[in-house]
């Protein structure tokens, strides 16, 4: 088994736009692989390190037509610095989101083309991942996304109950991949997928085979004949194993 969570990828109205809006929220660097595409990734971290985690946004005609299944939630390190990373995404164009949260210690906000994130307040668990804390999958069924997810990727799964699921690279290094209980149905297709690294890279069709049997699914977006291999996992969560030429 080789395959890591490598990348989170937004479809995007105008990718360059919200691609320096979160290049400056995180601090990270901007490039392009082409047109209609925009990637993120952490200064002084080269694709595809397997230390880094990334961020693509690809520009997609309609993408308000799809639900916010995916979201991020970002690191501080004291209530002083929450205040500011806060009043500063603002600043940037954020907006404060209300999903009927309540009174949090963390603050929802929205990106500049509405995608969802939170800034949590000060976390022991989150003290080493850097400005993303955690990738976070609203689901149904945790228990039975923790048993896909943990026999799909080479990471570790840290906690399982009946409303989450916490898992992180074995390495012990980047955000924490979080499954998580939530009410109402998670019908249609995400804004935010994940994107997968198989190592080495001629491992991918080998490796597309065994999360087939693992229960994946194949999903037809009409990306026609690309590099990369778009599935589905049992709850309909699409997610990308990427081929050579994302790499290359």
């Amino acid at each position: 088994m080789a395959l890591r969570l490598v990348q989170v990828n937004f479809k995007a109205r105008d990718d360059s736009a919200l691609g320096r809006f979160w290049a400056e929220a995180l601090g990270w660097g901007l490039s392009s692989e082409g047109p209609g595409v925009t990637n993120l990734e952490p200064e002084g971290v080269v694709w595809p390190d397997p230390a880094g985690f990334y961020i693509d946004f690809v520009i997609v005609p309609d993408p308000e037509t799809v639900k916010y299944r995916v979201h991020l939630e970002l690191a501080t390190t004291s209530a002083a610095h929450h205040t500011e990373f806060v009043a500063r995404l603002k600043e940037l164009g954020a907006t404060p989101a209300d999903a009927g949260q309540g009174e949090v210690p963390w603050t929802a906000l929205a990106d500049p083309e509405g995608n969802v994130f939170r800034v949590l307040e000060p976390r022991e668990t989150y003290r080493d991942t850097g400005p993303i804390a955690a990738v976070v999958v609203a689901c149904a069924d945790p228990q039975a996304m923790a048993r896909f997810w943990d026999q799909a990727l080479e990471w570790t799964l840290h906690e399982v109950t009946d409303d989450h699921a916490v898992m992180r690279s074995a390495k012990g290094v980047g955000p924490y991949l979080e499954f998580r209980r939530e009410s109402g149905g998670t019908t249609g297709w995400s804004r935010v997928h994940l994107d997968l690294l198989p190592y080495p890279f001629d491992d991918k069709e080998s490796e597309v085979a065994r999360l087939r049997a693992l229960g994946a699914t194949d999903v037809d977006l009409g990306q026609g004949q690309v590099p990369w291999t778009v599935l589905a996992d049992p709850e309909g969560n699409e997610f990308c194993v990427l081929g050579r030429a994302d790499g290359a």
